[in-house]
């Protein structure tokens, strides 16, 4: 299992940007996928990005394609969302985990339990 802290979020204007942060301890952190997932007021948890293990490939919901960038930094174990162009519905709280090995757009079962989150407001 891994531990997750998400940080980086707070409110911020239509058309800013935010950097979030994902700290991963536990198991070995750079054999994992890991991915980006958001949760909306009054709605469910949804897939933002993921991102493979070294990094190589990357991958986007396509509400947030052009907008957001993933990366990973598998020394510091720790992965970033870099988020431009806000728009306010991209309000939500904002979590990480490793996603399945089968489908990216979905948490890898038995990883553990979900962080906190980083609460991301956008303002109009």
């Amino acid at each position: 299992q891994v531990q997750l802290v998400e940080s980086g979020g707070g409110l911020v204007q239509a058309g800013g940007s935010l950097r979030l942060s994902c700290t991963v301890s536990g198991r070995t952190f750079s054999v994992y996928r890991m991915g980006w997932f958001r949760q909306p007021p009054g709605n469910e948890r949804e897939f933002v990005a993921a991102i493979s293990w070294t990094g190589g490939n990357t991958y986007y919901a396509d509400s947030v394609k052009g907008r957001f960038t993933i990366s990973r930094d598998n020394a510091k174990r720790t992965m970033y969302l870099q988020m431009n162009s806000l728009k306010p519905e991209d309000t939500a709280v904002y979590y990480c985990a490793p996603t399945s090995p089968t489908n990216y757009r979905n948490p890898r079962d038995g990883f553990g339990s979900w962080g906190q989150g980083t609460q991301v407001t956008v303002s109009s």
